[in-house]
């Protein structure tokens, strides 16, 4: 293989005159392969540093200082994430669209795996119209244009995070007091992403002097 030992040892013999050793020369050989162990853990070495300069080939804690460099502490390792992972969702956040209805959905959807829901009271899309396409009475909720550039977002959280067979208080099944008691907080049903996540992905996405409403739920 190009690099290693055996290649790094072929090419110092090629570069000595011929006439100067036979074919079988153990001692050369065993001197030419102490050289060429030594110049192929230099080129594995400049191979690696070669790969950490692009996000493609980065690896390890060169990715993090990555995207410590691209995004600070906005973007980061989720715990136990492996690189290609860690690698796919860099990649996304450097080309994320932002300032749209439709980029603040698709920056969700990437988070937790599940569309939100968005409401824009000032958009009949929304809210429905006399004698609109969807009509009063039959589709949308109560809009209102006195809230111009705002809008209602119910943000689901990632499935599958919770607590296994604990449901609500005095609830059958699991939950405090129906037999099968169990104390519970908010911070044992946290998972990779938090609601502080959500927030926080909402804020980074939405227009400048625009005001979402958020709601996360499970």
């Amino acid at each position: 293989m190009t690099g290693d030992q055996a290649d790094m040892a072929a090419r110092l013999r090629a570069a000595l005159p011929g006439r100067w050793f036979g074919d079988a020369a153990p001692v050369l050989d065993g001197v030419l392969a102490g050289i060429a162990a030594i110049w192929a853990t230099l080129y594995a070495q400049l191979q690696a540093a070669i790969a950490q300069t692009r996000i493609a080939t980065a690896s390890g804690g060169f990715l993090d200082m990555i995207v410590l460099d691209f995004f600070g502490r906005r973007v980061h390792r989720r715990v136990a994430e492996s690189d290609d992972p860690f690698r796919a969702r860099i990649l996304r956040e450097m080309r994320r669209e932002r300032g749209t209805r439709g980029a603040l959905v698709t920056a969700l959807t990437d988070l937790t795996g599940r569309a939100p829901l968005v409401f824009e009271p000032a958009r009949p899309a929304d809210t429905g119209a006399w004698n609109g396409q969807a009509g009063y009475g039959s589709a949308g909720r109560w809009g209102s244009l006195m809230l111009p550039r705002q809008c209602f977002v119910t943000a689901f959280r990632p499935a599958g995070q919770g607590i296994a067979r604990v449901v609500g208080w005095g609830s059958p099944g699991g939950g405090y007091g129906s037999g099968g008691a169990c104390w519970a907080d908010h911070a044992a049903i946290g998972g990779q992403v938090t609601d502080d996540d959500i927030a926080a992905t909402v804020a980074d996405t939405i227009p400048v002097a625009s005001i979402a409403w958020l709601r996360i739920s499970s």
